[in-house]
């Protein structure tokens, strides 16, 4: 894996560009491809809540947008108001969006309160039994 403080890094820089005006909690992302490149996302916000996205749903369709399938580690950071005072997790949603194109034994799940203070999951520790592509087969 690329060097894990350059992706908290890349994350908490993205973490500004958070379109949030309901909610006030920012949330940003970096997506590790395992040819190296790294994408951002950042949650956006809607009025009418259920066609807004998070940060790593973003970061996802982005890279996959541009013709990314495999990927190895994603850091997550957030806070209200844009300061980061906690873990912020992945949600249900987005832990299955990473189960559609992740080895859930490998990929890694980065909670970052900075680059010194975090967390690494794998993904199925943070989504065990996960719905597959496998099982449609």
């Amino acid at each position: 894996m690329t060097d894990k403080k350059a992706l908290i890094r890349a994350a908490i820089e993205a973490l500004p560009g958070s379109y949030v005006p309901y909610s006030h909690f920012h949330v940003a992302a970096a997506l590790l491809c395992a040819d190296g490149s790294v994408y951002t996302g950042i949650n956006i916000e809607n009025a009418s809540y259920t066609p807004t996205i998070c940060a790593e749903r973003s970061a996802f369709f982005r890279a996959v947008n541009e013709g990314r399938r495999e990927f190895e580690a994603i850091v997550i950071c957030g806070g209200k108001e844009g300061v980061i005072t906690d873990y912020c997790a992945p949600c249900g949603v987005c832990r299955q969006v990473m189960r559609e194109f992740c080895d859930p034994e490998t990929f890694q799940i980065i909670l970052a309160k900075s680059e010194e203070e975090y967390r690494e999951f794998t993904l199925k520790e943070l989504l065990p039994m996960g719905f597959g592509p496998e099982n449609l087969m």
